[in-house]
């Protein structure tokens, strides 16, 4: 077994799923790979049990009944990769906005010090390619809103492309991570840094899909927006200390 895990979520992935996980596969450094799928109505999962029979030993499956959302997906994922004792977990988009890689460069800076590390569109200048202007905006605007309520210096607030090393999926209750999309990805980085984990951001590319539908939704925007005040306000009344 590989001691790294790459999670990926997905929900009506079937254009990308076979090409992304057979890409993962192909790295130089072995990565073993479990998908969450939510009940894709178009056959992703059924893709991922095809492929299972050529990679029995590195491909996972688990499936959730009903789109959940991403935070608990990637919930799902964490818990599992500890039971399964992995030392390096990562998430990563199905869609090939994330470079897979990347995937080296992030364990790379894990094994170097680092307890989390962030694929970060931000950290020199915005690398993103074939994102319309409004969602470039969008998304460095909110980068920066977080930093202002919440303190914190990541440029990147909302990236998705990220190592941890076990120990911090170990300490961070997982149970309490509440937000399920964008608003997840902020209070994961929030919440190491809280607990004193060394957080560092690592320069990649992000271009969007060009295949599949985006997921991205007003409701999820709303939750980032006005959740990243709230978790700010619940903070205060935390113990951020480790056992």
């Amino acid at each position: 077994m590989a001691d790294s895990l790459v999670i990926i979520p997905t929900y009506n992935e079937k254009e990308n799923i076979e090409k992304i996980i057979r890409k993962v596969f192909s790295l130089t450094y072995p990565f073993d790979i479990l998908i969450v799928d939510d009940g894709s109505p178009d056959g992703t999962a059924q893709i991922v049990k095809s492929l299972q029979q050529e990679y029995p030993e590195s491909l996972h499956l688990e499936e959730r009944k009903g789109k959940l959302g991403l935070g608990t997906a990637y919930i799902h994922g964490f818990n599992w990769a500890l039971k399964n004792h992995y030392e390096f977990i990562f998430e990563m988009d199905a869609d090939f906005s994330h470079n897979p890689e990347d995937l080296i460069h992030l364990l790379d800076a894990c094994k170097n010090g680092a307890d989390m590390v962030i694929g970060s569109r931000y950290i020199k200048g915005v690398n993103v390619v074939n994102w319309p202007m409004n969602r470039v905006l969008m998304s460095y605007f909110a980068s920066g809103y977080v930093r202002l309520i919440t303190g914190i210096k990541i440029q990147d607030a909302t990236a998705g492309f990220i190592c941890y090393r076990r120990k911090v999926l170990e300490t961070i209750p997982l149970d309490k991570i509440k937000f399920v999309g964008y608003a997840f990805q902020i209070e994961m980085k929030f919440t190491a840094i809280q607990y004193g984990f060394k957080v560092v951001e690592i320069p990649i590319i992000f271009t969007d899909r060009t295949a599949g539908v985006s997921k991205m939704s007003t409701r999820i925007f709303r939750e980032a927006f006005f959740g990243v005040i709230q978790m700010k306000l619940n903070s205060f009344f935390r113990n951020y200390k480790t056992s």
